[in-house]
């Protein structure tokens, strides 16, 4: 059992990603109590120290949410995970944009080839 980790990007760092990733899809859900950090890192197959920097990290930056003697949940702020989506999708795109211009493509020509290939769905 376990996650297969990039040797790329800190293993805590993935972690956050999966964990924001599963609230921008609606997996987790707004107020959702997320596993104890014991059981999360079981599942994840990592040190329970990693998985309680992953909650901090989550809580610093208030997409979480911790409860005393309860655990930790999923901000039930709306605006707030709307807000991680836009910043999500910008920084995806911004990423995107350095690989394309990296490769001499332009804007315009990336453009053109996604509405063919969205034509083509």
């Amino acid at each position: 059992m376990g996650i297969d980790f990039l040797p790329d990007k800190p293993i805590y760092q993935q972690l956050i990603d999966r964990i924001t990733g599963a609230i921008i899809r609606g997996t987790l859900q707004p107020g959702e109590k997320l596993p104890s950090v014991r059981e999360y890192a079981v599942e994840a197959g990592v040190n329970a120290n990693t998985m309680q920097r992953v909650y901090k990290e989550l809580e610093q930056m208030e997409i979480t949410e911790t409860r005393r003697g309860q655990g930790s949940f999923v901000t039930g702020d709306e605006a707030r995970i709307a807000m991680l989506r836009d910043e999500m999708k910008e920084q995806l795109v911004t990423s995107f944009l350095q690989n394309v211009e990296a490769f001499g493509f332009t804007t315009a020509e990336i453009v053109e080839h996604l509405q063919k290939r969205g034509d083509k769905r």
